[in-house]
């Protein structure tokens, strides 16, 4: 169960505080970043984190719930602002993938832990609403699915997991994808999410029937 000091309501004071940590648990990891660190960073004193946050694994949870809950309200706003879901998936991966490139240090700080703690962090990844942010989308396919917009016959998670890892890669892989001679997209992220979009509605295979030409 959540201690109730791990929620900060007073606004700028709690911002400060989920900022500097997060920057600092991304710079440093997780063990190398002290709380006194974190306290100098946001202009704070120590005791004041503590009013909030008991120990410093509650505030690193508190970083995380605070990233998984933008990706919620990313994902809320894709489905006010459109009635398709073919809508709402474009929506969502163009602001999705602007989130991770506007927040590169928290990126950095989730791969960091799922990296070097393995599945520890990554069932808290989860459990501090990731997988909520994962399952609602995955419910959007469905209901894509169940209206007729999409076909019936796809695993949504699958689609899901395409969709958030290929923006993860493209987060990642950036500075290199420039270096690729056939590659025109890595400066213009809403083509990439134009593009992946595009064909993870309309599936790579020509709708003839003909026999496929051997590659030479």
């Amino acid at each position: 169960m959540e201690d109730e000091k791990t929620h900060c309501s007073d606004g700028e004071g709690c911002r400060r505080i989920l900022e500097a940590a997060e920057n600092l648990f991304a710079d440093k990891g997780f063990d190398a970043a002290s709380m006194n660190a974190i306290a100098a960073r946001a202009g704070i004193s120590k005791a004041n984190i503590y009013h909030y946050f008991p120990n410093k694994d509650a505030l690193y949870l508190a970083v995380l719930r605070a990233a998984s809950g933008n990706l919620r309200a990313l994902l809320a706003e894709a489905v006010a602002s459109h009635g398709s879901v073919t809508e709402v998936l474009r929506h969502f991966a163009k602001s999705h993938l602007e989130a991770l490139l506007e927040r590169p240090r928290l990126v950095r700080l989730v791969w960091r832990e799922v990296l070097e703690k393995g599945a520890p962090r990554a069932r808290e990844l989860a459990e501090q609403g990731f997988a909520g942010v994962f399952s609602a989308l995955v419910d959007i396919l469905v209901v894509g699915q169940e209206r007729g917009e999409l076909r019936p016959d796809f695993d949504p998670a699958l689609v899901a997991s395409l969709l958030i890892g290929a923006n993860v890669f493209f987060f990642q892989a950036r500075d290199i994808l420039r270096h690729y001679p056939p590659v025109h997209f890595a400066d213009d992220p809403a083509a990439y999410d134009e593009g992946l979009v595009d064909l993870l509605l309309r599936g790579l295979e020509a709708a003839h029937g003909g026999q496929p030409n051997p590659v030479r």
